[in-house]
């Protein structure tokens, strides 16, 4: 299987190949291939100077004018069931510049042999990256989720910084939620993606745009890392506004201009080919903004290993902590853009690097739910404390049981359990609020 025409094109290789499972097209789409090859050739003009084998149809393809010497090659079409269209058909154009013959049948030939050597192999594969995703988006959800759920609930840890939090879990919840639903429908109707309909493109159109969303919420926690412990300009209030602009706001312009080109100039079944540079425009821009990203993360370090007095190193401690989760993220969340180019070559080795940028991209809801929230030492230090408080709630309450069964007379504001209890209560509060030195920095600059 050929690697995506652009970098983080992995879902769309993935659904193509889902449409590609059922599908079976008859004899009026080789007769209408047929025809469109005969009139390109003879529309097309004969080449001035040089040895050509000449443009012809060979049946079932169409091949160009192919200078003497050279091996023409095209992926496989898709006009049967057991053909795999990501394999590809080749056609020798020997140094006598005539077509190459097979020595059997003397007739010219063309090399269909790839495109069902592997098709049983490549349809399980397929379907096991299926499976993948699924499980992937799927424990995301859960994940993202329950870190909603800790930072809606507990008060303690509301600040700036976890407002950022909220709205980068939120955008990767929507986008396994699309993710999920785009391939379903795939899966579940076998004429989906060549019926072509306008919800196809709809939730494409959604899927890109939610994924623009992930890199800027991330470029927003980078900027507002930088702002707090290099420039801290911006008041609070004005700083939301802003992320809030950047991180739901700007990737509605790269999706817009995606949905635009495609409709104009490659305008294939539900946007789902990945054979063509207009991905760029999506992926450009999502590269840039882990490349913006990253600037601000290692300038922030720069700051703090360089730039701070010995009387600040308390403070450069808990600045690096925050930075560290997301230093880390950036990297992963970017590893299929720098991996794509390299994709090594032979089903073996080509499944092990699908399966392995799977991961990547369809697990990453689960990486920043599990970094930001579950790994983070304030988050757990909280929900320690919370779980003890129950446990002594209801240890307490036992006590309380017993004690007010028995014949002692003792009242229950007497007792100590009672006054334990309160005790906890009031100082988890005052330690919730002092839990906040790294997840809710304050907005002030680092001293140069």
């Amino acid at each position: 299987m050929e690697s995506a025409g652009t970098p983080g094109a992995l879902l769309l290789t993935l659904v193509y190949s889902l449409a590609q499972l059922p599908r079976h097209v008859d004899a009026e789409d080789i007769l209408r291939a047929q025809y469109d090859c005969y009139n390109k050739i003879m529309s097309d003009p004969p080449h001035a100077d040089g040895a050509f084998c000449p443009r012809t149809w060979d049946g079932w393809m169409c091949w160009d004018d192919t200078p003497e010497g050279t091996m023409a090659s095209q992926f496989c079409p898709p006009y049967f069931k057991d053909f795999d269209t990501f394999e590809k058909v080749t056609k020798i154009c020997n140094a006598s510049g005539a077509w190459f013959r097979h020595p059997e049948s003397q007739r010219t030939w063309s090399n269909y042999t790839l495109c069902n050597a592997f098709t049983e192999k490549r349809a399980q594969t397929t379907l096991n990256m299926y499976y993948l995703a699924v499980i992937g988006h799927g424990l995301s959800i859960v994940s993202l989720l329950f870190s909603l759920l800790i930072f809606f609930y507990f008060k303690s840890l509301s600040c700036q910084r976890i407002t950022l939090h909220k709205n980068l879990f939120s955008s990767y919840l929507l986008n396994s939620v699309v993710t999920i639903i785009l391939l379903s429908m795939v899966v579940t109707s076998k004429s989906f993606i060549s019926s072509n309909p306008v919800g196809c493109r709809v939730v494409q159109f959604l899927h890109q745009y939610l994924m623009g969303c992930n890199y800027f919420w991330m470029l927003c926690e980078g900027i507002h890392l930088h702002t707090l412990v290099v420039v801290a300009v911006f008041a609070e209030e004005q700083e939301l506004v802003w992320y809030y602009l950047l991180g739901w706001g700007f990737p509605f312009i790269p999706a817009i201009l995606h949905t635009i080109s495609r409709t104009l100039y490659y305008d294939d079944d539900c946007w789902i080919s990945s054979e063509t540079s207009l991905l760029y425009i999506l992926h450009g821009t999502f590269v840039t903004a882990l490349v913006v990203n990253l600037f601000f993360l290692l300038n922030i370090v720069r700051v703090l290993l360089t730039k701070l007095s010995d009387t600040h190193r308390a403070e450069s401690h808990m600045y690096m902590k925050a930075v560290r989760a997301t230093l880390i993220l950036v990297p992963l969340l970017g590893i299929q853009y720098v991996l794509v180019p390299w994709r090594p070559e032979g089903h073996v080795a080509g499944e092990m690097y699908e399966s392995i940028m799977q991961i990547f991209v369809n697990y990453q809801g689960l990486l920043v739910a599990t970094i930001f929230c579950f790994f983070n030492g304030e988050v757990q230090v909280v929900l320690t404390r919370h779980w003890s408080q129950c446990r002594r709630r209801q240890f307490g309450s036992a006590r309380d049981a017993g004690r007010s069964s028995s014949y002692t007379g003792t009242s229950i504001t007497d007792m100590p359990g009672y006054t334990s209890h309160t005790g906890w209560n009031n100082g988890e509060h005052a330690n919730g609020k002092s839990s906040d030195g790294i997840l809710c920095l304050k907005n002030q600059p680092i001293p140069m």
